[in-house]
């Protein structure tokens, strides 16, 4: 998986993307990422890559060719996935995380000011997508997001594929709670559960958290989780409980 990032601030993803998981999958070379200063595809002798919005309005406008050249250069032979982070787009979850992980070449526009020329948008992006319901200064922290858990859902990047599987929204489900030592903690203790050893229980009890913590934080997520008749006939208990209290 490659990731080409069109962006005003490179220096922003190598302080983040080059740490942790992402970076050591970048020195592993399970992916790539290369971050495309857009200024440097501007024919401004000052390097300017914006400009005032016909139809006068407040705030300035991406222009379309610094970005077109820039994507030029990383486009290749075959066209690569063009995602515009925009407040715009479609918000990003875990679904598309894993739909995005399908592509072997992601670029990633970030815009800036009042965003794009449109007809940039209509020549090159496939799919615009936002981090959620707000406005950011600029793309960079979404894009970060998206090459973050994209990468996640790449083959080699986790240790294993029992960790992603078990983390909250992947299965449209959050996860059960964690625990690690002192057993005990300010009067708190570890579940018995977990500590008999009894893998089966272990696993049955996780389960059920999950679905309960799911209940009560995201029940939305429920909507969309595979859940047996069992189970859903607990949460209804939970539910039934949860309104005697």
């Amino acid at each position: 998986m490659k990731f080409s990032v069109l962006t005003l601030f490179p220096e922003m993803f190598e302080a983040v993307i080059n740490t942790s998981i992402t970076g050591r999958a970048l020195k592993k070379g399970i992916i790539e990422a290369e971050y495309i200063n857009i200024r440097d595809f501007s024919e401004d002798k000052h390097r300017r890559v914006d400009d005032y919005p016909y139809g006068a309005g407040g705030g300035m406008v991406m222009q379309p060719a610094p970005i077109y050249n820039a994507y030029k250069s990383v486009a290749g032979d075959t066209k690569p996935h063009v995602v515009y982070l925009s407040p715009q787009g479609a918000v990003f979850n875990q679904d598309k995380a894993k739909e995005l992980a399908q592509y072997s070449h992601l670029v990633l526009l970030c815009g800036h000011y009042e965003g794009v020329d449109e007809r940039i948008i209509e020549e090159i992006v496939d799919e615009e997508i936002s981090a959620g319901d707000y406005v950011l200064t600029g793309g960079e922290i979404p894009a970060m997001m998206v090459i973050d858990a994209v990468s996640r859902m790449i083959d080699g990047v986790l240790d294993s594929s029992e960790t992603m599987s078990t983390e909250s929204h992947y299965n449209h489900l959050l996860e059960y709670p964690q625990y690690t030592r002192p057993p005990e903690f300010m009067g708190r203790t570890v579940p018995e559960v977990l500590l008999s050893g009894h893998h089966a229980n272990i696993e049955k009890w996780r389960r059920e958290q999950s679905l309960i913590r799911t209940k009560l934080k995201r029940p939305d997520l429920l909507k969309k989780a595979d859940l047996s008749d069992e189970e859903r006939e607990m949460l209804k208990k939970v539910r039934r409980k949860r309104k005697k209290t």
